[in-house]
């Protein structure tokens, strides 16, 4: 009798997840905005009933545990379930918790990375309330196999505004310049083009763990006309907002590298892995394993909120079920596999579309890269989803990285945002340091290096106004179709990179089903789409990139 023990865990506060493990093996791992197309989706009461249960399967062997993480944070082992019993009939008997989102991020960054024993830093932006009920805005913790410590934390201070924390220091950033939802990655984006001193600001003031904000930013921050360069505010100018987002990119650096001086003080270890949702900057993330006192460092590929649910199902295997954690993050496509018959399906009666069957994968490839050697640009559909918010190969759109206006065309006509956004290089890991200085791989696009001053002019589309390209690099034995593409692009151009985006539009989470990238190619200029075993291409092409 097989007694595996069959684990899931919820995150039911912001960036809503769910993750299913049969013992170490993810079975999925999925954020709810890939369900309803509703981009940074929270969880609510009814998630499970309304939206999980309809779309994924393996639910139907009754749960051993089940782990959440919600809005409310302290450690209870005796929770029901907002869902209720009604809903979560599958789970009546299974031992049960409630963890605070901290504890899941700490768990899910650490267990799955490569290290025995390293020190966990945990940043986040809008913060989680901790087991006290008190907001946590960073933790740090000392972790093993065994064990987990934590030995330093801020809390978000209500009488004064000012100390904050690093993340929300980000997050408050950020609105200024460009209000909404994840726009974080838009402020990181734009501070290469402005001076970091023009505005004479100071640095943040870190005391241990403390990190506060000094007077003169909020100050400056709320004269938000002056910032707002692209809503249309007459006293806005690109130079006072460049120069903004360099100032606080500066400061935020700065702050985390005396943070983590700090924790490296505390724990004496050489290895860091850095999870929350400021280690999805990438320029910052770079500098900290280039600079900081840290040898090593892991960043896993969703640290925001929604990794939270895999944390909750290590948790639940760990200290409810009892079983070591065997899964590690060697790839982050943890989605719900498609169906063959659900691709066909999607393509059935597609009139307005050729559908072309390559035989066997290497000609697909073939087929691939004569679009992209002529100039063209090709989305890739294949295999389980990204779980983290970047596309890394399954939910892509590819391109030559060569051509310089290849990075205007794709911003303005397919991704339609902001001009100074950049784009991201795939490279082969074995040729990637003849390309780019980095200190070790970079699969899940995690750290933003230096492109070697000799290549610049060959990738002139993924290299950014700074020198810097935030790159995937992609191992040996990591995904073979993006591996044969890279080398057949070396093949014909002599470069073993190409250009990567996310697989989907404005303001929408990357795509999920097959009708989905069907809808999204027909609806954006791409010049074909990869599903594998198709290639499909449209009867009236649009125009190509200038």
């Amino acid at each position: 009798m097989d007694d595996t023990p069959v684990v899931l865990g919820i995150n039911r506060d912001r960036h809503a997840s769910v993750c299913l493990m049969h013992g170490s093996h993810v079975q999925w791992a999925i954020q709810k905005e890939r369900l309803t197309r509703h981009k940074h989706h929270p969880g609510e009461p009814g998630d499970m009933e309304a939206f999980y249960l309809p779309h994924l399967s393996g639910l139907e062997r009754p749960l051993d545990v089940l782990v959440e993480c919600h809005a409310s944070g302290a450690v209870d082992d005796t929770v029901a379930g907002d869902d209720g019993d009604r809903v979560l009939a599958f789970a009546r008997g299974a031992r049960r918790a409630r963890i605070p989102r901290h504890l899941a991020q700490a768990v899910g960054a650490f267990h799955p990375s490569p290290f025995r024993e390293a020190a966990v830093m945990v940043v986040g932006g809008r913060g989680s309330l901790g087991a006290d009920g008190r907001r946590e805005v960073a933790s740090c913790h000392r972790v093993d196999r065994e064990r987990i410590a934590c030995i330093g934390r801020q809390l978000e201070t209500d009488g004064d505004r000012h100390a904050a924390g690093l993340g929300m220091f980000y997050a408050r950033l950020t609105q200024a310049l460009f209000p909404g939802q994840g726009n974080e990655g838009k402020v990181t984006d734009l501070a290469p083009y402005g001076d970091p001193h023009a505005l004479g600001l100071p640095p943040l003031e870190v005391d241990g763990m403390q990190v506060a904000i000094p007077r003169a930013w909020p100050a400056l921050l709320e004269d938000a006309d002056r910032f707002r360069f692209g809503f249309g505010s007459p006293k806005a100018s690109f130079t006072d907002c460049a120069n903004l987002a360099a100032a606080g990119q500066r400061a935020f650096e700065d702050a985390l590298l005396a943070l983590a001086r700090w924790l490296h003080g505390r724990t004496g270890l050489d290895d860091l892995c850095l999870t929350g949702g400021a280690a999805l900057n990438g320029a910052a993330n770079a500098r900290l394993l280039r600079e900081g006192p840290f040898r090593r460092m892991f960043v896993p590929p969703a640290p925001g909120a929604a990794g939270a649910a895999l944390g909750c199902a290590l948790y639940g295997l760990l200290e409810l079920a009892g079983r070591s954690v065997d899964f590690r993050w060697t790839h982050d496509y943890l989605g719900p596999a498609p169906q063959l018959a659900d691709i066909e399906a999607a393509l059935d009666g597609a009139s307005d579309l050729i559908v072309e069957h390559p035989r066997g994968r290497d000609a697909l490839c073939a087929r691939m890269l004569d679009l992209l050697c002529s100039g063209r640009v090709v989305g890739l559909y294949q295999g389980r989803s990204e779980f983290g918010p970047r596309g890394l190969g399954h939910r892509s759109i590819l391109a030559d990285p060569r051509r310089e206006r290849m990075r205007d065309w794709i911003n303005v006509r397919v991704k339609e945002r902001e001009w100074f956004r950049p784009f991201a290089p795939m490279v082969a890991e074995e040729r990637a340091s003849q390309y780019f200085d980095l200190r070790a791989p970079s699969p899940f696009m995690q750290f933003a290096v230096p492109v070697r001053s000799s290549v610049m002019p060959l990738l002139a589309a993924v290299t950014h106004v700074d020198g810097s390209a935030r790159l995937q690099t992609v191992g040996p034995s990591d995904d073979p179709v993006l591996r044969a593409l890279l080398a057949g692009f070396e093949v014909r151009t002599g470069v073993p990179v190409l250009l990567g985006a996310s697989l989907c539009g404005r303001h929408e989470p990357l795509i999920e089903t097959p009708q989905e990238a069907v809808a999204a190619f027909r609806r954006l200029p791409l010049h074909g789409l990869a599903m594998p075993p198709y290639l499909v291409m449209k009867r009236q092409e649009p125009g190509l990139p200038a």
